[in-house]
C-alpha cells in the first residue's frame, strides 16, 4: 500500500483527470440523493483512519498524511460525496480491515508500529489472501477508496501542497511559464 512520492502524484494527476468514488460529487456539486441516514465516525475511527492514511502516505523528510488530519477528511467525503451502496462498502471495509489484521497478526491494528501497517496493506493489495471470509472485490473496492482519498486528501491540504509539493501562489491568474527541472519536485495543483 505504500507508494513513493512520484507514484502518488501521479495518482493525483490521474484521480483529478480520471474516475473515482464520489467524483460526481465533485464534478457536479450535487450531493446523492440515496445516502445512509444517520452515518456517523467515532473519534477512534478517525484515529483508525489516520493510521491506514500514515500507512499509505508516510512520514519521511517531509510530514505523512496522518498530519493532514487524513482520518476527518476522509470521513468527511464519505459523509458528503458517497452514495448509500459506496458508504456501506467503506464502513464494512474499516470494519474488515480490523477484523482480519486481528485474525492475520493476533494483534490490533492500532498497537503495532506504521511498517507493520504498511506491510500488511501491502500483502493485502497484492495477494488479496485474507483471513476472513470476504468477497475479494470488496477488498479490492475498500483499499482503492482509502488510497484514493489518502492521495486526495494529502495532496491537497496545506501539508501537501506546500511541503510535499512546490506551491507558487498565483492568485487571480495563471501563470503558464515556471520554469522546472526535471528532479525537482512537482508544483502543487
Amino acid at each position: 500500500m505504500a507508494m513513493n512520492r512520484r507514484d502518488a502524484i501521479k495518482s493525483v494527476a490521474l484521480m483529478m483527470g480520471g474516475a473515482m468514488v464520489g467524483a460526481n460529487v465533485i464534478l457536479t456539486g450535487c450531493k446523492p440523493e440515496d445516502q445512509i441516514v444517520g452515518l456517523e465516525f467515532s473519534p477512534k475511527d478517525i484515529a483508525f483512519l489516520d493510521e491506514i492514511g500514515e500507512a499509505i502516505i508516510p512520514t519521511t523528510d517531509t510530514p505523512g498524511a496522518k498530519a493532514t488530519g487524513i482520518g476527518a477528511f476522509m470521513v468527511m467525503m464519505v459523509k458528503d460525496t458517497y452514495n448509500t451502496e459506496q458508504q456501506q462498502t467503506f464502513v464494512d471495509g474499516i470494519n474488515f480491515i480490523r477484523k482480519d489484521f486481528k485474525a492475520a497478526k493476533s494483534k490490533d491494528f492500532m498497537d503495532v508500529s506504521t511498517e507493520e501497517r504498511t506491510a500488511y496493506l501491502n500483502e493485502l493489495k497484492s495477494s488479496g489472501k485474507t483471513s476472513v471470509a470476504v468477497d475479494a472485490t470488496k477488498v479490492t473496492a475498500i483499499l482503492g477508496m482509502l488510497q484514493d482519498l489518502t492521495v486526495l486528501g494529502y495532496f491537497t491540504s496545506e501539508i501537501g501542497a506546500t511541503q510535499q509539493l512546490r506551491y507558487f501562489e498565483a492568485p487571480g491568474r495563471f501563470d503558464g511559464c515556471i520554469d522546472y527541472t526535471p528532479g525537482e519536485r512537482a508544483y502543487a495543483i
